[in-house]
Order: structure tokens, then sequence, then C-alpha cells
């Protein structure tokens, strides 16, 4: 019997907070297979035994004439279930056509203001006919890799990952901010950072490297996301903005602090590791895509209070 997930979203942190309702559809159904728009998905799921396999979908997906071309990819696939973690008509049509047996699906027309980890828990429990399940769950990653990793850990220091790439400019605190946070806990205590950014986002880490003690810090650009994924899973805290790493860390049980300026809560919402930074005077429902609130509007001394309260600084 082959069990299918469609996640219908393109960034690795949005398919990350429906990991845990794969592993409980995998708990009744067990096996899945995720079809997923996110291109690097596989990459982080390639040692869950719960996760038989990532499909990249790179097409069929954009226009509804696209649906007979989609129903032909999914007869395809020979499947029996298929959940779909969207309200989509066209997903459902394919599906539909494609003689799927069983086929459950978000709500139509409820697209507006969906509320990522609400939306999936609700799903969840409907389908699954359970309550309240769990929107928290472990990421595998094989023990193997992580003592290879274990070798760029820094023993007897504080390891942090750093999140100063993110999927837009409009989430990024900014390198100024970052320096003087790296610079002000390099004189409290004895640290050593992680700076996690995309190969296009070498210029962050270039600027940050130059203004503090690059013996204290690791760009980690140019590395793939299977190699991420193990190294900052063993670091101690992380701390940035709103990008796959925090996805990552809270769920390999790192306190997590995300630094909030255009991100809804959804994406933070899910695990009890993670703590929001807000600018001064906003609460977590004034947040959304649009709000564009200023880097200097959460300021470092902010952040640090919050790093203190975990780390005992």
């Amino acid at each position: 019997m082959k069990n299918v997930i469609l996640l219908c979203y393109k960034g690795l942190g949005a398919n990350l907070l429906h990991l845990s309702y794969c592993h409980q559809i995998y708990d009744k159904y067990g096996p899945v297979t995720i079809i997923t728009l996110c291109k690097n998905l596989k990459e982080v799921l390639y040692n869950d035994p719960k996760i038989a396999e990532v499909i990249f979908l790179d097409q069929y997906y954009k226009k509804f004439s696209d649906v007979l071309n989609l129903s032909k990819f999914l007869s395809s696939q020979k499947i029996d279930n298929m959940f779909i973690f969207y309200p989509s008509i066209r997903f459902f049509l394919a599906s539909k056509l494609a003689k799927i047996k069983n086929i459950k699906c978000y709500p139509f027309f409820s697209k507006k203001n969906l509320h990522l980890v609400k939306a999936a828990k609700k799903f969840t429990e409907k389908i699954l006919n359970i309550d309240n399940c769990s929107t928290e769950t472990r990421i595998f990653i094989d023990k193997n890799i992580l003592d290879l990793e274990k070798a760029h850990i820094k023993k007897n220091k504080i390891n942090i990952t750093l999140g100063i790439g993110s999927s837009g400019p409009t989430t990024r605190w900014g390198s100024k901010n970052y320096i003087e946070l790296i610079n002000r806990l390099n004189k409290k205590n004895n640290f050593f950072f992680f700076l996690l950014c995309g190969p296009n986002e070498k210029n962050i880490a270039d600027e940050i490297l130059k203004q503090t003690d690059s013996d204290s810090c690791l760009s980690l650009h140019s590395k793939k996301i299977s190699e991420i994924v193990p190294l900052i899973s063993l670091t101690n805290v992380y701390i940035g903005n709103d990008s796959f790493g925090h996805h990552i860390t809270s769920q390999c049980g790192i306190p997590s602090i995300i630094i909030m300026l255009d991100t809804p809560r959804a994406y933070t919402d899910y695990s009890l590791k993670q703590l929001r930074v807000l600018p001064e005077g906003v609460k977590d429902d004034d947040i959304t895509h649009d709000s564009n609130f200023s880097p200097d509007s959460i300021s470092v001394e902010k952040v640090i209070d919050t790093a203190n309260s975990i780390l005992k600084l």
C-alpha cells in the first residue's frame, strides 16, 4: 500500500513544520512518500525511516491546465492513500482523475489567512481520528554522520548557529546587528559561531567575518544542506532570522531564538524550543509577511537578554 503526503510548499521551513504530521500518518498507515514543491527537502529527510521517498515536483502545479499532466504523473505513482496538506482543487481533481482510492484534502477555499500549523493539526486529527495530535517531532540523523560532524564542534565553547541568511531581505536582521552581537558575546564568554547562509549570501558572511574575530566564526555558505543539518544539530542554540535553520534545530531539541520581522507566528508556533524576539511593543499576531519591520526595531540587547535566559551567560 502506497501512502502519499502532498506538501504544496516551496520553502524548506514550511515543509519541515509539517514533519510531525507525516510521522503520525506513518504511525497509522506505515511508510509514507512525500511529494513536495521543495527541491531541498530530500536532503533533510534522507535518513528518516518513516519516509519511504521524497519526490520533488518541479512541474504540473502552476496552472489549472496542468491537471491532466499532473493526474498522469500521480497515476504512475500507484497511490492508494493521498493526503493533500493544502486547499487545492487542482491537486484534488488530479488525484480523482488518477483514480486514487482514498483522497483527503483541506477544505476548498480556505487558503485566505491559512495558519499552517493549526490547519495541519486539525486536518491530521480528522483523518486519523485522534485528539490533540502533537505538533512536534524529531529529525532523524545518522549517528555515523553525526560523529563525523563532531570534528567541527568546538569543545569547551558554547557553539551557536547564527541564522544570518533567509528566504528574503525583509526577514534579515542585518549584518550590522550580527557583528555587534558576536563582538558583545565574545566579551562575555567563550563562543564559537556557525554562520548559516546560502551560497548566494556569502557576501553577508564575509562582511561579518571582516569585523569580528574570524577565529570564532565559520561560514557554512559552501556546505550542502545534507552537511549542514547534522552540524547545526550539535550546536547549543540557534539565534537568527526565520530560516530553515531554526526548523532544523528546534526539531533536534535545541533552543531556537527567532528574530521576527515579517514572519507569521505559524512558522514559530509549533515547538516549545522556539522562542520569538519581537519588535518593541509588537504582539505575535501583529506580524505578517507584509509587516516589514526595520531590523533596528529589535535591539542587540534584547536578543542577548533572551540568549541569557537560556545560556545563563
